[in-house]
């Protein structure tokens, strides 16, 4: 059998100890390597959810990449603080399971209690999006460094540089990971983060990577083009969107919508997102202002909205809309923001709003606020 035709299934029944004192020779289970094992829904495009169905094959080839990027074995603990409608979270779990660790899931982030269990647990690995590592810091300084977090070796995930120091300080064995990956397909491209600082790392075992034009020509080496993937953790297709997965798979690639450029050394530089691609990353993860600004119009006080991404020390990236109210309607801050969150993932309400008397050139502020 080779990694093609592996699944999910064929996993746990080989490891015998996640089940120990089960007869696993009769729990036959025909399963296709094909078959979708997970939807995980990105970014909306034009309001309109889109879900990114993953194989069996998908999630093994993930979980053998991370298992070799980070050196798992069944003395790894991962102590989860992301959801598991995250592919961070689930695959840095799925992954820790197959090498025969252990995964400890907190219901919701609580720094202290994070702290407290990589201590009592040994923790091994953590998975953070900010604002996460920074409050860990906060917590850890709070406890007065009376916690221990020798245990931690393998940190990934996005976050301010001096975050990034300051906890490499309070967790010396800490090996950060740089890396570029999407829902459609993890595990692009790693590199330990001082290998080459800045950069996305380097493409991986499981993946082909090439930069193209936007006619789908190879750049020369040090431009910036598309950042395109073949591999077997590339997805199946975005569920019931034939049209859109026609299009990101054309001329047989995996198009990411994302920047970068290669330098000679063969490290992978994020350079932006591209423009058909509009999307706000507040804490990792992914938000169209499309389906934002869709639900912010369908307020009865709302005339116009222009929802953007602005830099925030906090969470990376937040969402600000900019909004002008109908004639003689008034209409409060937090109810708008309540009103977002009561419709869409609380994760894609603003953080910043702004009511203006126009969108176009020459506008002036009217009020502001900001949370």
């Amino acid at each position: 059998m080779g990694l093609r035709d592996f699944t999910v299934y064929d996993f746990i029944r080989r490891n015998a100890v996640l089940y120990p004192n089960k007869d696993l020779d009769a729990l036959e289970v025909e399963v296709d390597a094909d078959t979708g094992f997970v939807i995980i829904h990105t970014a909306a495009v034009e309001g309109r959810p889109r879900g990114a169905l993953l194989s069996q094959k998908n999630i093994v080839s993930i979980d053998l990449q991370v298992m070799i990027n980070e050196s798992l074995s069944s003395r790894s603990c991962h102590i989860c603080v992301l959801p598991l409608f995250h592919i961070a979270g689930l695959s840095h779990l799925m992954a820790t399971l197959h090498a025969g660790g252990k995964n400890v899931i907190l219901e919701r982030f609580d720094a202290e209690r994070t702290l407290k269990l990589v201590e009592a647990e040994a923790g091994t690995t953590l998975y953070n999006f900010a604002p996460i590592l920074k409050r860990l810091i906060e917590a850890y300084e709070a406890l007065g460094g009376a916690v221990d977090l020798s245990s931690i070796k393998n940190v990934r995930g996005m976050d301010h540089p001096d975050n990034i120091e300051r906890f490499q300080e309070i967790a010396p064995n800490a090996v950060f990971g740089s890396g570029f990956g999407q829902s459609e397909a993890m595990a692009v491209t790693w590199s330990p983060r001082d290998e080459r600082p800045g950069s996305a790392g380097k493409p991986t075992r499981m993946a082909r990577v090439a930069l193209f034009d936007d006619d789908d020509n190879p750049v020369p080496n040090g431009a910036a083009g598309e950042i395109c993937v073949r591999g077997l953790s590339v997805f199946l297709g975005y569920w019931n969107r034939k049209a859109e997965t026609a299009r990101t798979f054309r001329n047989g690639w995996h198009h990411t919508g994302d920047i970068g450029r290669f330098d000679a050394d063969g490290y992978l530089w994020y350079v932006k997102r591209k423009a058909e691609k509009e999307l706000i990353k507040p804490g990792g993860e992914n938000v169209y202002p499309a389906e934002v600004e869709k639900v912010i119009q369908a307020h009865p006080a709302i005339a116009e909205t222009s929802v953007i991404g602005v830099a925030d020390r906090q969470w990376g990236e937040a969402i600000k809309a900019v909004c002008v109210l109908k004639p003689g309607k008034q209409l409060e801050v937090q109810e708008l923001v309540d009103f977002v969150a009561g419709k869409i993932a609380r994760y894609k309400k603003p953080r910043f709003v702004t009511f203006v008397q126009s969108l176009y050139p020459g506008w002036r502020p009217a009020d502001g606020w900001q949370n």
